[in-house]
């Protein structure tokens, strides 16, 4: 596959790369349990590229959510010249750009990322942007969202309206990190067939999260979940805060749940045909994610929907028999 790492286990050959690369392998490993446990599931060489972006996205979001009205902004998107020809500017170029615009991120960010990390991380992230071709307009859409969640900037938000309107949000924390996967994990129709499915597994595995960290979110003052989708239940934000400060569940905030849950699970259907859109060998993978995320919805339910007193978790043993199964069934069918 162009572009895929050529040293042993597929690291790159270069030392200070392979050290990068390895920060981003323990980023992903201590906080993303159910990504990391998938990617064992891929070709060594794309695992570092997985690693890379996941630990990119884990860094921008803990930046963001120590942030400050006045202090660590994400600058705003500049403009890029065009060529002299008039067309637009090189990819290269606009690459240059985010790579500038990231480091002073970074550097705002002093108290959630030690600087040796931050550097690491987006070493390798740039490597892989390059490596792999994954369009800038992706990281763009990115930073764009997580602008939204920072107090101060014109569009911070703290809570939703509208499904439309968390969709907006999720478009670039979710669905553009799906869109930048795709060029890593290789697709067997044009790209550009492939994307709606991965932009929606992308939303689906985001909301999963805000469905299970309801009382995270409002301790930092947020409330991803749409409003009016709540209030046809009778929920606001102040029976939320009321049921978190009591740690325990309003029979009102359960049916909430319960449909928003079922929502949840329609994107997941809507998702999983465009796995097989995917190569072959990557499709045990991304499977294994989606049945591991979809089962936090299954964990929150057998909770009895007590999202406030303890956080739903898909036990080790259900996530090794769930990689296990996939592992098998991709070797036989290598074996055919």
């Amino acid at each position: 596959m162009p572009g895929e790492f050529s040293g042993a286990a597929g690291q790159p050959r270069e030392p200070h790369l392979r050290d990068a690369y390895r920060t981003c392998r323990h980023v992903a490993a201590e906080h993303g349990r159910t990504y990391f446990l998938a990617t064992r599931l891929l070709s060594a060489p794309r695992r570092p590229a997985v690693h890379a972006l996941y630990a990119f996205a884990r860094m921008v979001d803990d930046i963001v959510d120590c942030s400050e009205p006045t202090t660590a902004q994400i600058g705003s998107r500049p403009q890029l010249r065009a060529r002299g020809d008039g067309r637009a500017p090189e990819p290269a170029a606009e690459l240059d750009l985010i790579e500038r615009q990231l480091r002073t991120t970074l550097e705002r960010g002093v108290d959630a990322v030690p600087a040796s990390a931050r550097d690491q991380i987006l070493l390798a992230l740039a490597d892989t942007i390059r490596r792999y071709g994954i369009a800038p307009r992706h990281f763009w859409t990115f930073l764009d969202s997580m602008r939204m969640d920072i107090p101060g900037t014109p569009n911070f938000r703290d809570r939703y309206a509208t499904m439309a309107e968390l969709r907006e949000y999720m478009r670039g924390s979710a669905a553009a990190i799906g869109l930048q996967l795709l060029p890593i994990l290789g697709t067997v129709v044009p790209v550009p067939e492939a994307e709606p499915a991965a932009a929606a597994l992308g939303e689906a595995f985001q909301l999963t999260n805000f469905l299970r960290d309801i009382g995270e979110d409002l301790d930092r003052g947020r409330v991803y979940l749409p409003a009016d989708e709540l209030a046809v239940f009778g929920v606001d934000h102040d029976l939320l805060a009321h049921c978190h400060r009591r740690g325990a569940i309003d029979p009102r905030v359960r049916r909430a749940l319960a449909h928003l849950i079922a929502l949840n699970r329609d994107i997941y259907r809507r998702a999983n045909p465009g796995i097989e859109l995917l190569e072959p060998r990557v499709r045990p993978a991304i499977r294994t994610a989606s049945t591991l995320y979809a089962a936090i919805l299954d964990r929150i339910e057998s909770n009895d929907y007590e999202v406030f007193r303890a956080r739903a978790i898909v036990a080790r043993h259900r996530r090794l028999a769930v990689a296990a199964t996939e592992f098998t069934a991709a070797a036989l069918h290598r074996a055919r």
